[in-house]
């Protein structure tokens, strides 16, 4: 790993530490707030399983980003940078737990899955722990608007911020229905997997936070918006190949997840679609009846990436996302006519960090 990228990543260690110790203070303080935690045995434990998994880890990516962008205008203290911190992140945990139930996952972030987590709570009641881990994810997605709404900020800025929120809010929902329709179609195409990528990963994990810190620091959003939109998309497509090659060639101690967690939920990733255009028949046979099959082996997942790594998928996977993270590093260069070079090195530097990530 070069030197730049390193230098990226250790800013967005930074930043992550820094979140941490607010995202903790955010949780004790909600259980305080909310009146309807002290009834009953559900709701307390709804809000528990939400931090459990929010606090759990997790890359942060989006609160770098955000504190990145804000930097690009300014190096002084920007208000509700915080405030869009926790509503990023209140919303990941939203889409993670809206996507293990989904998937049947049992396993997120090196623990429990929040719906693994209810079924343990209510065994008894198959029912009600899935219900309850919906409830989760619903209080994580109407927390993420809460947060922000209690801003202290100027009310045009914090009514331009909420828009972004409630329009990647949307967004997420729209590329969950979209995925679940890419994962039941044989034949989908290349541009059905950029929709996916587009609507789940660029849109609120890259293109939201950057638009959230540039408003808060009081950038006009509109002037950038067609680069800022090239650089979410090519990094976007870039992070998305990278999580689809470390489902298969990761380590599962580093990444939190089981090894063939796509293939078991029957994901056409990009990985996937490359696998299956490079294997002979038998080959072939032996993906298709490994995807969608949530009792698939171990020892079957061991083989297919054997197959993969016979037929270089996993170089060819490599060379694309290399390709896509270069793109973004050239869109973001471009920024240095009207941005602070500092933190326009950062957005340069990141694709190459993403392009080399083990979780």
């Amino acid at each position: 790993m070069n030197s730049n990228a390193l230098t990226a990543m250790e800013r967005a260690a930074g930043h992550q530490q820094r979140f941490v110790a607010s995202f903790e203070k955010y949780f004790a303080e909600l259980a305080g707030e909310l009146d309807g935690l002290r009834l009953g045995r559900f709701p307390p434990r709804c809000l528990e399983a939400l931090a459990e998994l929010s606090l759990r880890g997790g890359k942060r990516i989006r609160v770098a980003l955000l504190y990145e962008a804000a930097g690009l205008v300014t190096e002084g203290e920007v208000p509700g940078l915080l405030e869009a911190a926790l509503s990023c992140e209140l919303l990941h945990s939203h889409a993670l737990i809206l996507d293990d139930i989904i998937d049947d996952s049992p396993s997120r972030r090196g623990g429990l899955s929040t719906y693994y987590a209810c079924r343990e709570d209510v065994p008894e009641n198959p029912q009600a722990a899935l219900g309850l881990a919906m409830m989760a994810g619903d209080l994580a997605g109407f927390l993420a608007l809460r947060v922000l709404l209690h801003a202290d900020l100027p009310a045009d800025r914090k009514q331009a911020m909420l828009d972004v929120q409630l329009g990647v809010t949307t967004d997420t929902v729209i590329g969950q229905i979209l995925d679940l329709e890419r994962d039941v179609t044989p034949s989908a195409d290349e541009g059905l997997l950029e929709s996916v990528c587009e609507y789940k990963t660029t849109r609120y994990t890259i293109l939201a936070p950057l638009r959230l810190g540039l408003l808060a620091a009081g950038e006009d959003v509109a002037e950038h918006e067609e680069s800022l939109r090239r650089y979410a998309s090519l990094a976007g497509i870039s992070g998305q190949m990278r999580d689809d090659y470390l489902d298969l060639f990761g380590d599962p101690d580093v990444t939190g997840k089981p090894v063939g967690a796509d293939l078991r939920a029957g994901r056409l990733t990009y990985l996937v679609r490359e696998l299956l255009a490079a294997t002979d028949a038998d080959e072939h046979h032996t993906v298709e009846a490994a995807l969608g099959d949530p009792d698939c082996t171990p020892q079957t997942v061991d083989r297919i990436r054997d197959i993969a790594y016979r037929h270089e998928v996993h170089h060819r996977l490599r060379s694309a996302i290399d390709r896509y993270a270069e793109a973004a590093s050239a869109e973001a260069a471009s920024w240095r006519r009207h941005w602070r070079a500092e933190a326009v090195a950062f957005f340069e530097q990141l694709p190459t960090w993403n392009t080399r990530r083990t979780r």
